[in-house]
């Protein structure tokens, strides 16, 4: 934001903007029956982060089966719920942090470190599901893990990137304040 001349009152909500694009991101992951698909003929394999549905051949009926009834099901749905829901705070406390216009740098270096923690807790869920669901759920063909997945994996790499700008914001402290005289490397004969 700095470096090419942009004004810090225009720019400052680009972050909280990605922060708002990563909870719809994890919105989409949460709702999505896309986590497995079946990817060749015949489509009898569709799962989410709650429930596995098959059906016995392409135009019959879906019985899906929950996968709160496993302990894993639980540990992968709650892991990611858990980094979901610090995102949203996180989201929150970025929306308060930008408003003020005395910007706080610390609490701004909290939220990264926030965001950190919720990246660890959307990766643990985000390896828990492949891992368990291929080794306990019997699957037909050929299977892929799909679009609402990507989201998944989507939101926790915005977590851990914004964690990243987040905390080293605050090290460009003057500078998006304008209390830096500019530097010139052009001088006049």
């Amino acid at each position: 934001m700095v470096k090419y001349g942009l004004d810090y009152t225009r720019c400052r909500w680009i972050l909280p903007l990605l922060l708002g694009i990563g909870v719809i991101f994890g919105i989409i992951a949460l709702a999505g029956r896309g986590w497995l698909e079946s990817q060749t003929l015949p489509y009898v394999h569709q799962a989410s982060l709650w429930e596995s549905c098959r059906r016995p051949e392409q135009g019959g009926e879906w019985s899906c089966e929950s996968l709160m009834g496993y302990a894993w099901g639980r540990a992968a749905a709650a892991t990611y719920l858990v980094g979901f829901i610090l995102l949203v705070i996180c989201f929150a406390l970025a929306i308060i942090a930008f408003a003020i216009d005395t910007l706080r740098f610390n609490f701004i270096r909290g939220i990264g470190g926030l965001l950190f923690v919720a990246a660890v807790f959307s990766i643990m869920g985000l390896v828990i599901y492949p891992v368990k669901f291929s080794t306990e759920i019997e699957m037909t063909g050929i299977n892929m893990f799909s679009w609402a997945y990507g989201f998944g994996w989507t939101t926790a790499i915005m977590e851990i990137c914004l964690g990243f700008f987040f905390c080293c914001l605050p090290n460009y402290e003057d500078q998006i304040l304008g209390n830096v005289k500019p530097t010139y490397f052009y001088s006049s004969p």
